[in-house]
Protein backbone atom coordinates (compact mmCIF):
# COMPACT_ATOMS: atom_id res chain seq x y z
CA UNK A 1 0.00 0.00 0.00
CA UNK A 2 1.48 3.34 -1.11
CA UNK A 3 1.30 6.17 1.42
CA UNK A 4 2.27 9.72 0.50
CA UNK A 5 3.69 12.55 2.60
CA UNK A 6 3.03 16.28 2.43
CA UNK A 7 5.85 18.82 2.41
CA UNK A 8 5.25 21.57 4.96
CA UNK A 9 7.98 24.08 5.72
CA UNK A 10 10.76 21.74 4.64
CA UNK A 11 9.50 18.69 6.55
CA UNK A 12 7.59 15.64 5.37
CA UNK A 13 4.29 15.18 7.15
CA UNK A 14 2.13 12.05 6.99
CA UNK A 15 -0.91 13.57 8.70
CA UNK A 16 -3.36 12.13 11.19
CA UNK A 17 -6.03 11.34 8.58
CA UNK A 18 -5.88 10.06 5.03
CA UNK A 19 -8.02 9.41 1.98
CA UNK A 20 -7.95 6.57 -0.56
CA UNK A 21 -6.43 6.70 -4.03
CA UNK A 22 -7.85 4.37 -6.69
CA UNK A 23 -6.05 2.71 -9.60
CA UNK A 24 -8.43 3.46 -12.51
CA UNK A 25 -7.22 0.43 -14.45
CA UNK A 26 -8.63 -1.86 -11.77
CA UNK A 27 -11.09 0.33 -9.88
CA UNK A 28 -9.39 -0.70 -6.64
CA UNK A 29 -7.70 1.31 -3.89
CA UNK A 30 -3.91 1.02 -4.02
CA UNK A 31 -2.75 3.90 -1.83
CA UNK A 32 -3.54 6.65 0.64
CA UNK A 33 -2.68 10.33 0.81
CA UNK A 34 -2.72 12.65 3.84
CA UNK A 35 -5.80 14.73 4.53
CA UNK A 36 -4.48 18.23 5.21
CA UNK A 37 -6.39 19.84 8.05
CA UNK A 38 -6.83 23.55 8.73
CA UNK A 39 -3.97 23.64 11.24
CA UNK A 40 -1.54 22.17 8.71
CA UNK A 41 -2.84 24.49 5.99
CA UNK A 42 -2.32 27.53 8.20
CA UNK A 43 1.17 26.34 9.08
CA UNK A 44 2.08 25.83 5.42
CA UNK A 45 0.76 29.22 4.28
CA UNK A 46 2.31 31.12 7.19
CA UNK A 47 5.62 29.37 6.54
CA UNK A 48 5.43 30.32 2.87
CA UNK A 49 4.66 33.94 3.74
CA UNK A 50 7.72 34.05 6.00
CA UNK A 51 10.01 32.38 3.42
CA UNK A 52 8.86 34.72 0.66
CA UNK A 53 10.69 37.80 1.90
CA UNK A 54 14.12 36.17 1.59
CA UNK A 55 13.34 34.10 -1.50
CA UNK A 56 12.23 37.10 -3.56
CA UNK A 57 15.52 38.97 -3.10
CA UNK A 58 18.00 36.76 -4.98
CA UNK A 59 17.21 35.56 -8.48
CA UNK A 60 20.46 33.60 -8.78
CA UNK A 61 19.50 31.64 -5.68
CA UNK A 62 16.18 30.91 -7.33
CA UNK A 63 17.81 29.86 -10.60
CA UNK A 64 20.21 27.45 -8.92
CA UNK A 65 17.53 25.96 -6.70
CA UNK A 66 15.22 25.32 -9.66
CA UNK A 67 18.02 23.69 -11.63
CA UNK A 68 18.55 21.35 -8.69
CA UNK A 69 14.82 20.60 -8.57
CA UNK A 70 14.87 19.73 -12.28
CA UNK A 71 17.82 17.38 -11.79
CA UNK A 72 16.15 15.58 -8.89
CA UNK A 73 12.92 15.08 -10.82
CA UNK A 74 14.85 13.68 -13.77
CA UNK A 75 16.91 11.37 -11.54
CA UNK A 76 13.77 10.00 -9.90
CA UNK A 77 11.74 9.82 -13.12
CA UNK A 78 11.00 6.09 -12.96
CA UNK A 79 9.65 6.14 -9.40
CA UNK A 80 7.47 9.20 -10.03
CA UNK A 81 6.19 7.81 -13.34
CA UNK A 82 5.24 4.46 -11.80
CA UNK A 83 3.01 6.20 -9.27
CA UNK A 84 1.63 8.44 -12.00
CA UNK A 85 0.52 5.42 -14.04
CA UNK A 86 -1.01 3.73 -11.01
CA UNK A 87 -3.13 6.71 -10.02
CA UNK A 88 -3.81 8.40 -13.36
CA UNK A 89 -3.93 5.38 -15.67
CA UNK A 90 -1.81 6.53 -18.62
CA UNK A 91 0.70 4.09 -20.16
CA UNK A 92 4.03 4.00 -18.35
CA UNK A 93 5.99 5.38 -21.31
CA UNK A 94 3.63 8.37 -21.44
CA UNK A 95 4.00 8.82 -17.68
CA UNK A 96 7.79 8.89 -18.02
CA UNK A 97 7.48 11.41 -20.84
CA UNK A 98 5.30 13.62 -18.63
CA UNK A 99 7.82 13.51 -15.79
CA UNK A 100 10.70 14.34 -18.14
CA UNK A 101 8.65 17.19 -19.58
CA UNK A 102 8.09 18.57 -16.09
CA UNK A 103 11.84 18.56 -15.49
CA UNK A 104 12.36 20.49 -18.73
CA UNK A 105 9.68 22.99 -17.69
CA UNK A 106 11.57 23.69 -14.48
CA UNK A 107 14.82 24.12 -16.41
CA UNK A 108 13.11 26.47 -18.85
CA UNK A 109 11.74 28.58 -16.00
CA UNK A 110 15.15 28.69 -14.31
CA UNK A 111 16.54 30.43 -17.40
CA UNK A 112 13.69 32.93 -17.72
CA UNK A 113 14.35 36.64 -17.64
CA UNK A 114 12.39 38.96 -15.37
CA UNK A 115 12.19 42.12 -17.48
CA UNK A 116 12.78 45.70 -16.39
CA UNK A 117 11.47 48.10 -19.02
CA UNK A 118 12.73 51.68 -19.17
CA UNK A 119 9.85 53.91 -20.24
CA UNK A 120 11.73 57.20 -20.01
CA UNK A 121 15.39 58.04 -19.45
CA UNK A 122 16.05 61.77 -19.84
CA UNK A 123 17.64 64.61 -17.92
CA UNK A 124 14.22 65.30 -16.41
CA UNK A 125 13.16 61.83 -15.27
CA UNK A 126 13.78 58.11 -15.13
CA UNK A 127 10.65 56.01 -15.39
CA UNK A 128 10.95 52.25 -15.33
CA UNK A 129 8.56 49.35 -15.10
CA UNK A 130 9.46 46.38 -12.88
CA UNK A 131 7.82 43.00 -12.34
CA UNK A 132 7.38 42.05 -8.70
CA UNK A 133 6.12 38.81 -7.15
CA UNK A 134 2.69 38.63 -5.54
CA UNK A 135 3.71 36.80 -2.37
CA UNK A 136 2.14 33.42 -1.66
CA UNK A 137 0.58 31.73 -4.71
CA UNK A 138 -1.88 28.84 -4.48
CA UNK A 139 -1.42 26.35 -7.34
CA UNK A 140 -4.31 23.90 -7.77
CA UNK A 141 -3.83 21.18 -10.35
CA UNK A 142 -6.01 18.62 -12.19
CA UNK A 143 -5.84 14.86 -12.58
CA UNK A 144 -5.15 14.52 -16.31
CA UNK A 145 -1.51 15.74 -16.31
CA UNK A 146 -0.86 16.12 -12.58
CA UNK A 147 2.94 16.26 -12.74
CA UNK A 148 3.62 18.46 -15.75
CA UNK A 149 0.87 20.98 -14.99
CA UNK A 150 1.95 21.19 -11.36
CA UNK A 151 5.62 21.76 -12.07
CA UNK A 152 4.87 24.27 -14.81
CA UNK A 153 2.86 26.36 -12.35
CA UNK A 154 5.36 25.93 -9.52
CA UNK A 155 8.46 26.76 -11.55
CA UNK A 156 6.94 29.87 -13.11
CA UNK A 157 5.77 31.22 -9.77
CA UNK A 158 9.04 30.42 -7.99
CA UNK A 159 11.39 31.99 -10.54
CA UNK A 160 9.31 35.17 -10.33
CA UNK A 161 10.02 35.26 -6.59
CA UNK A 162 6.75 33.94 -5.17
CA UNK A 163 6.34 31.23 -2.56
CA UNK A 164 3.90 28.46 -3.51
CA UNK A 165 1.33 26.20 -1.91
CA UNK A 166 0.66 23.32 -4.30
CA UNK A 167 -2.48 21.18 -4.02
CA UNK A 168 -2.91 18.29 -6.48
CA UNK A 169 -6.23 16.69 -7.37
CA UNK A 170 -7.42 14.16 -4.79
CA UNK A 171 -7.63 11.62 -7.64
CA UNK A 172 -3.90 11.90 -8.40
CA UNK A 173 -1.98 13.17 -5.35
CA UNK A 174 0.70 10.52 -4.96
CA UNK A 175 2.99 11.37 -7.88
CA UNK A 176 3.04 15.00 -6.73
CA UNK A 177 3.72 13.95 -3.16
CA UNK A 178 6.57 11.78 -4.44
CA UNK A 179 8.07 14.91 -5.99
CA UNK A 180 7.76 16.57 -2.58
CA UNK A 181 9.83 13.76 -1.14
CA UNK A 182 12.60 13.90 -3.74
CA UNK A 183 12.99 17.70 -3.87
CA UNK A 184 12.56 18.35 -0.14
CA UNK A 185 16.11 19.64 0.40
CA UNK A 186 16.50 21.50 -2.91
CA UNK A 187 14.57 24.60 -1.83
CA UNK A 188 14.65 26.75 1.32
CA UNK A 189 12.06 25.61 3.87
CA UNK A 190 8.63 27.10 3.23
CA UNK A 191 9.27 28.30 -0.31
CA UNK A 192 7.29 25.38 -1.73
CA UNK A 193 4.72 23.54 0.35
CA UNK A 194 2.89 20.54 -1.15
CA UNK A 195 -0.32 19.51 0.55
CA UNK A 196 -3.08 17.04 -0.29
CA UNK A 197 -6.71 16.65 0.62
CA UNK A 198 -10.24 16.15 -0.57
CA UNK A 199 -12.37 18.86 -2.14
CA UNK A 200 -12.98 21.13 0.91
CA UNK A 201 -9.23 21.79 1.10
CA UNK A 202 -9.28 23.72 -2.17
CA UNK A 203 -11.95 26.08 -0.87
CA UNK A 204 -10.03 26.69 2.37
CA UNK A 205 -6.84 27.34 0.41
CA UNK A 206 -8.34 29.86 -2.00
CA UNK A 207 -10.11 31.75 0.80
CA UNK A 208 -7.04 32.11 3.05
CA UNK A 209 -6.15 35.80 3.59
CA UNK A 210 -2.40 35.30 3.03
CA UNK A 211 -2.90 33.89 -0.48
CA UNK A 212 -2.38 36.68 -3.01
CA UNK A 213 -2.84 34.79 -6.26
CA UNK A 214 -4.57 31.57 -7.33
CA UNK A 215 -3.33 29.57 -10.32
CA UNK A 216 -6.00 26.98 -11.13
CA UNK A 217 -6.43 24.37 -13.86
CA UNK A 218 -9.64 22.36 -13.90
CA UNK A 219 -13.32 22.44 -14.76
CA UNK A 220 -15.33 25.52 -15.65
CA UNK A 221 -17.64 25.06 -12.66
CA UNK A 222 -14.80 24.90 -10.16
CA UNK A 223 -13.03 27.77 -11.93
CA UNK A 224 -16.07 29.98 -11.43
CA UNK A 225 -16.10 29.09 -7.73
CA UNK A 226 -12.39 29.95 -7.50
CA UNK A 227 -13.06 33.35 -9.08
CA UNK A 228 -15.93 33.95 -6.65
CA UNK A 229 -13.74 32.97 -3.68
CA UNK A 230 -11.02 35.34 -4.87
CA UNK A 231 -13.36 38.31 -5.27
CA UNK A 232 -13.86 39.40 -1.61
CA UNK A 233 -10.11 39.80 -1.09
CA UNK A 234 -9.42 40.85 -4.70
CA UNK A 235 -6.91 38.02 -5.11
CA UNK A 236 -5.48 37.77 -8.60
CA UNK A 237 -6.06 34.54 -10.49
CA UNK A 238 -5.17 32.60 -13.59
CA UNK A 239 -7.77 30.08 -14.71
CA UNK A 240 -7.11 27.41 -17.34
CA UNK A 241 -10.46 25.72 -17.77
CA UNK A 242 -12.23 23.36 -20.13
CA UNK A 243 -12.49 23.28 -23.87
CA UNK A 244 -14.76 21.84 -26.54
CA UNK A 245 -12.23 22.14 -29.30
CA UNK A 246 -13.40 21.94 -32.92
CA UNK A 247 -11.28 20.49 -35.71
CA UNK A 248 -12.33 21.47 -39.25
CA UNK A 249 -11.30 19.37 -42.23
CA UNK A 250 -11.50 21.14 -45.60
CA UNK A 251 -12.45 19.21 -48.76
CA UNK A 252 -8.92 19.26 -50.22
CA UNK A 253 -7.43 17.36 -47.26
CA UNK A 254 -6.18 13.80 -47.78
CA UNK A 255 -7.90 11.46 -45.29
CA UNK A 256 -5.08 8.91 -45.28
CA UNK A 257 -2.49 11.63 -44.76
CA UNK A 258 -4.15 13.38 -41.84
CA UNK A 259 -6.01 10.58 -40.03
CA UNK A 260 -3.22 9.58 -37.63
CA UNK A 261 -2.55 13.15 -36.48
CA UNK A 262 -6.26 13.81 -35.98
CA UNK A 263 -6.73 10.55 -34.09
CA UNK A 264 -3.98 11.31 -31.58
CA UNK A 265 -5.10 14.93 -31.41
CA UNK A 266 -8.43 13.61 -30.13
CA UNK A 267 -7.52 10.43 -28.26
CA UNK A 268 -4.17 11.24 -26.59
CA UNK A 269 -4.40 10.51 -22.87
CA UNK A 270 -7.69 8.75 -23.67
CA UNK A 271 -9.23 12.08 -24.65
CA UNK A 272 -8.54 13.55 -21.21
CA UNK A 273 -6.81 16.66 -22.53
CA UNK A 274 -8.36 20.11 -22.19
CA UNK A 275 -7.22 21.04 -25.71
CA UNK A 276 -7.92 17.71 -27.40
CA UNK A 277 -10.03 17.75 -30.58
CA UNK A 278 -13.52 17.06 -29.27
CA UNK A 279 -15.71 17.85 -32.30
CA UNK A 280 -14.61 16.91 -35.82
CA UNK A 281 -16.27 18.77 -38.69
CA UNK A 282 -15.50 17.13 -42.04
CA UNK A 283 -16.61 18.25 -45.49
CA UNK A 284 -19.27 15.84 -46.71
CA UNK A 285 -17.21 14.87 -49.76
CA UNK A 286 -14.53 13.15 -47.64
CA UNK A 287 -16.42 12.43 -44.41
CA UNK A 288 -16.90 8.70 -44.97
CA UNK A 289 -13.30 8.18 -46.10
CA UNK A 290 -11.87 9.96 -43.06
CA UNK A 291 -14.30 8.24 -40.71
CA UNK A 292 -13.14 4.84 -41.98
CA UNK A 293 -9.46 5.76 -41.44
CA UNK A 294 -10.10 7.01 -37.92
CA UNK A 295 -12.14 3.97 -36.96
CA UNK A 296 -9.31 1.67 -38.02
CA UNK A 297 -6.86 3.60 -35.84
CA UNK A 298 -9.28 3.50 -32.91
CA UNK A 299 -9.58 -0.28 -33.19
CA UNK A 300 -5.80 -0.74 -33.37
CA UNK A 301 -4.96 1.32 -30.27
CA UNK A 302 -5.25 -1.08 -27.34
CA UNK A 303 -6.95 0.24 -24.21
CA UNK A 304 -5.93 -1.24 -20.88
CA UNK A 305 -3.71 -1.12 -17.83
CA UNK A 306 -0.96 1.42 -18.29
CA UNK A 307 1.60 -0.96 -16.79
CA UNK A 308 1.07 -3.44 -19.65
CA UNK A 309 3.66 -2.93 -22.39
CA UNK A 310 1.21 -3.21 -25.28
CA UNK A 311 -1.29 -0.69 -23.86
CA UNK A 312 -1.54 2.42 -26.02
CA UNK A 313 -4.31 4.20 -24.12
CA UNK A 314 -5.24 3.93 -20.46
CA UNK A 315 -8.57 4.10 -18.64
CA UNK A 316 -10.71 7.08 -17.82
CA UNK A 317 -9.26 8.42 -14.59
CA UNK A 318 -12.12 8.23 -12.12
CA UNK A 319 -15.57 6.80 -11.62
CA UNK A 320 -17.42 10.11 -11.90
CA UNK A 321 -15.82 10.89 -15.26
CA UNK A 322 -16.32 7.30 -16.43
CA UNK A 323 -20.03 7.56 -15.65
CA UNK A 324 -20.26 10.91 -17.43
CA UNK A 325 -18.66 9.59 -20.62
CA UNK A 326 -20.85 6.47 -20.50
CA UNK A 327 -23.99 8.59 -20.12
CA UNK A 328 -23.09 10.90 -23.00
CA UNK A 329 -22.42 7.98 -25.33
CA UNK A 330 -25.63 6.19 -24.35
CA UNK A 331 -27.65 9.39 -24.89
CA UNK A 332 -26.12 9.82 -28.36
CA UNK A 333 -26.85 6.20 -29.25
CA UNK A 334 -30.40 6.57 -28.02
CA UNK A 335 -30.87 9.65 -30.19
CA UNK A 336 -29.82 7.74 -33.31
CA UNK A 337 -26.08 8.34 -33.55
CA UNK A 338 -24.21 5.65 -35.49
CA UNK A 339 -21.45 3.92 -33.56
CA UNK A 340 -18.71 3.40 -36.11
CA UNK A 341 -16.53 1.64 -33.55
CA UNK A 342 -16.46 1.24 -29.77
CA UNK A 343 -19.31 2.61 -27.73
CA UNK A 344 -19.04 0.52 -24.58
CA UNK A 345 -17.06 0.01 -21.38
CA UNK A 346 -14.50 -2.77 -21.39
CA UNK A 347 -15.51 -4.14 -17.99
CA UNK A 348 -12.02 -3.56 -16.61
CA UNK A 349 -11.75 -0.74 -14.10
CA UNK A 350 -12.71 2.51 -15.83
CA UNK A 351 -11.52 1.40 -19.28
CA UNK A 352 -13.75 2.51 -22.16
CA UNK A 353 -13.50 1.53 -25.80
CA UNK A 354 -12.12 4.08 -28.26
CA UNK A 355 -15.34 5.35 -29.76
CA UNK A 356 -16.17 7.05 -33.06
CA UNK A 357 -19.71 8.42 -33.47
CA UNK A 358 -21.36 9.92 -36.52
CA UNK A 359 -24.82 10.72 -37.93
CA UNK A 360 -25.55 13.14 -35.08
CA UNK A 361 -26.12 16.88 -35.02
CA UNK A 362 -24.78 19.84 -33.10
CA UNK A 363 -27.57 19.64 -30.52
CA UNK A 364 -26.35 16.33 -29.12
CA UNK A 365 -24.91 16.76 -25.63
CA UNK A 366 -21.72 14.97 -26.64
CA UNK A 367 -21.21 17.73 -29.23
CA UNK A 368 -22.40 20.62 -27.08
CA UNK A 369 -20.42 19.65 -23.98
CA UNK A 370 -16.83 18.68 -23.27
CA UNK A 371 -16.83 14.88 -23.03
CA UNK A 372 -13.23 14.55 -21.76
CA UNK A 373 -12.95 10.91 -22.72
CA UNK A 374 -12.06 8.54 -25.60
CA UNK A 375 -14.99 9.54 -27.81
CA UNK A 376 -14.99 11.59 -31.01
CA UNK A 377 -18.20 12.76 -32.73
CA UNK A 378 -17.82 13.38 -36.48
CA UNK A 379 -20.15 15.86 -38.17
CA UNK A 380 -20.57 16.72 -41.85
CA UNK A 381 -20.72 20.20 -43.36
CA UNK A 382 -21.07 21.73 -46.83
CA UNK A 383 -20.34 25.45 -46.49
CA UNK A 384 -17.19 26.89 -44.90
CA UNK A 385 -18.97 29.92 -43.43
CA UNK A 386 -21.57 27.65 -41.87
CA UNK A 387 -18.96 25.38 -40.26
CA UNK A 388 -17.01 28.31 -38.82
CA UNK A 389 -20.25 29.55 -37.24
CA UNK A 390 -20.96 26.07 -35.85
CA UNK A 391 -17.43 25.75 -34.49
CA UNK A 392 -17.76 29.09 -32.69
CA UNK A 393 -21.22 28.34 -31.32
CA UNK A 394 -20.01 27.37 -27.85
CA UNK A 395 -19.18 28.89 -24.48
CA UNK A 396 -15.69 27.44 -24.84
CA UNK A 397 -12.67 28.80 -26.70
CA UNK A 398 -9.47 26.95 -25.83
CA UNK A 399 -7.98 25.10 -28.81
CA UNK A 400 -8.96 24.37 -32.41
CA UNK A 401 -7.47 23.13 -35.66
CA UNK A 402 -7.87 23.38 -39.44
CA UNK A 403 -6.78 20.64 -41.84
CA UNK A 404 -6.08 21.49 -45.48
CA UNK A 405 -3.48 21.66 -48.25
CA UNK A 406 -4.35 25.34 -48.78
CA UNK A 407 -2.22 27.08 -46.14
CA UNK A 408 -3.13 30.67 -47.12
CA UNK A 409 -6.82 29.84 -46.78
CA UNK A 410 -6.15 28.11 -43.46
CA UNK A 411 -4.39 31.19 -42.11
CA UNK A 412 -7.37 33.38 -42.99
CA UNK A 413 -9.83 30.90 -41.48
CA UNK A 414 -7.74 30.52 -38.32
CA UNK A 415 -8.31 34.15 -37.42
CA UNK A 416 -12.07 33.59 -37.62
CA UNK A 417 -12.03 30.84 -35.00
CA UNK A 418 -12.81 31.97 -31.45
CA UNK A 419 -10.07 30.15 -29.55
CA UNK A 420 -6.88 30.82 -27.64
CA UNK A 421 -4.93 28.62 -30.07
CA UNK A 422 -5.68 27.50 -33.62
CA UNK A 423 -3.38 24.94 -35.22
CA UNK A 424 -3.11 24.14 -38.91
CA UNK A 425 -2.52 20.50 -39.92
CA UNK A 426 -1.68 19.59 -36.31
CA UNK A 427 -3.29 19.47 -32.89
CA UNK A 428 -1.88 19.50 -29.32
CA UNK A 429 1.34 21.12 -30.59
CA UNK A 430 2.29 23.29 -27.60
CA UNK A 431 5.41 25.44 -27.54
CA UNK A 432 7.12 26.79 -24.41
CA UNK A 433 7.69 30.00 -26.36
CA UNK A 434 4.00 30.71 -26.96
CA UNK A 435 1.27 31.84 -24.56
CA UNK A 436 -1.43 29.32 -23.70
CA UNK A 437 -4.90 30.31 -22.56
CA UNK A 438 -8.50 30.47 -23.65
CA UNK A 439 -11.34 32.80 -24.54
CA UNK A 440 -14.88 32.87 -23.15
CA UNK A 441 -15.40 30.15 -20.51
CA UNK A 442 -12.09 28.48 -21.26
CA UNK A 443 -10.04 30.67 -18.99
CA UNK A 444 -8.59 33.92 -17.74
CA UNK A 445 -4.91 34.79 -18.19
CA UNK A 446 -2.06 32.94 -19.86
CA UNK A 447 0.70 30.49 -19.12
CA UNK A 448 3.80 29.79 -21.20
CA UNK A 449 6.61 31.95 -22.53
CA UNK A 450 7.14 35.46 -21.26
CA UNK A 451 3.38 35.76 -20.71
CA UNK A 452 3.53 33.04 -18.06
CA UNK A 453 6.28 34.88 -16.20
CA UNK A 454 4.38 38.16 -16.48
CA UNK A 455 1.29 36.41 -15.12
CA UNK A 456 3.26 35.40 -12.01
CA UNK A 457 4.07 39.04 -11.28
CA UNK A 458 2.45 42.42 -10.82
CA UNK A 459 3.72 45.70 -12.22
CA UNK A 460 5.29 48.58 -10.36
CA UNK A 461 6.17 51.91 -11.96
CA UNK A 462 9.20 53.66 -10.48
CA UNK A 463 9.24 57.35 -11.45
CA UNK A 464 12.31 59.38 -10.44
CA UNK A 465 12.46 63.15 -10.91
CA UNK A 466 15.95 64.24 -11.95
CA UNK A 467 15.47 67.94 -12.56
Amino acid sequence: MTIGSMLINGELYHGDDSFSVVNPATGEVFGHAPECRQAQLDKAIEGAAGAFYTWRQDIELRRNALKHVAELIQTNCDAIAHLLTLEQGKPLDKAKSEVRTSSLQVQFAAAAQIPVEVLQDTDQALIKLVHKPFGVVAAITPWNFPVSIAMGKVATALIAGNAVILKPSPYTPLSTLKIAEVIKDALPAGVLNIISGSDPLGAALTAHPLIRKIDFTGSVGTGKRVAAAAAPDLKRFTLELGGNDPAIVLPDANPKKIAKAIFWGAFANSGQVCIAAKRLYVHESIKEALTTELAALAEQAKVGNGLDEDTRLGPINNQAQFERVTTLVEEAKGAGARVVTGGDALGQGYCFQNTILTDLDDNARIVQEEQFGPVLPILAYQDINDVVSRANNTHFGLGSSIWTEDLPQAEVLAERIEAGTTWVNQHLALSPLAPFGGTKWSGVGYIGGKWGIEGATELQVINIKRA
